[in-house]
């Protein structure tokens, strides 16, 4: 196994892992936890594989990937209380799987010859897209839309770092340099608490 796919599994089974304690969370019993669980980490997979028309979804051919998404909600399951003491640990693990996820997806969407702003759609879409339909099903509002740190715009800075470089270097290289953009760029963001401007309704600007 590559670098890169022992990765994306420890990607997988975060995701899966913070899915699953939402729906913990939720009161959900033990199926609903690892539908959560799963859903968040191939869910944006499979947007991608749908939008670029790679059917049937790249889960469905590797089955590994299901296997360490259900095994990771499993352990959210389980391992609740010790791994909500653990948030500094899983938010950089979870930025790991997101600018992997994102940059990958963004190659995709090079060799299809997409613009730039489709590799950055699909990108973001793959980084993302699990998370929002995780916040969906639990009835929350998506983390994305929400006031706080830079999220989904981290993994649009990888997207353009790969559709810039990748007619100049290879691909090894443009994928390590879009993932490690987002990664960079999501952990500044937590840790000095960027965010995008929020209007207020009550104060004009024009």
């Amino acid at each position: 196994m590559t670098p890169l796919e022992i990765a994306s599994f420890i990607g997988t089974v975060v995701f899966a892992a913070s899915g699953a304690m939402l729906g913990v969370r939720k009161g959900f019993d033990l199926l609903g936890v690892i539908v959560l669980g799963c859903v968040t980490a191939v869910g944006g997979g499979a947007l991608r594989d749908t939008l670029t028309g790679s059917l049937p979804a790249s889960w469905f051919k590797d089955e590994r990937l299901l296997w360490a998404a259900i095994g990771g909600a499993i352990l959210g399951f389980l391992a609740y209380r010790r791994l909500e003491k653990r948030e500094a640990e899983l938010e950089f693990l979870d930025a790991l799987g997101l600018s992997l996820f994102a940059a990958s997806a963004a190659q995709r969407g090079m060799e299809l010859g997409f613009g730039l702003l489709g590799v950055i759609f699909i990108g973001t879409v793959s980084g993302v897209g699990g998370g929002v339909i995780r916040d969906i099903l639990a009835r929350e509002v998506p983390r994305i839309f929400l006031p706080g740190e830079l999220y989904a715009s981290t993994a649009a800075f990888g997207c353009v770092v790969v559709y810039f470089l990748t007619p100049h270097v290879s691909s090894d290289i443009v994928l390590a340099s879009g993932a490690l953009v987002t990664f960079i760029s999501r952990l500044a963001a937590r840790r000095y608490r960027l965010t995008l401007p929020v209007r207020d309704p009550e104060k004009p600007l024009l």
